[in-house]
């Protein structure tokens, strides 16, 4: 399960063996949740447990570290010769 980062209380992380399209689960503050990369910006699929206030920093995060994020998965993917978006 490779981890991309933890900021403020939350996980960034992502499976080993994924599906596309990029994504990223975020896990902390016992709660979850999954955005996907849709163009430009990350969209939330899922939540459950995280408090509005934390969702948006969470969506704040990952605006700020989509490079990062999206970096890690191709670096992630290539290497592993599946998955790539």
């Amino acid at each position: 399960m490779p981890e991309v980062f933890r900021l403020f209380g939350f996980t960034y992380y992502f499976f080993s063996r994924e599906h596309k399209p990029v994504h990223v689960h975020i896990e902390g503050a016992e709660g979850y949740a999954v955005y996907d990369l849709d163009g430009e910006r990350f969209v939330q699929r899922y939540s459950k447990g995280i408090k509005a206030g934390d969702l948006r920093k969470i969506e704040a995060v990952l605006e700020e570290n989509k490079d990062t994020i999206v970096k890690s998965w191709k670096s992630y993917f290539d290497n592993k010769r599946y998955g790539n978006p």
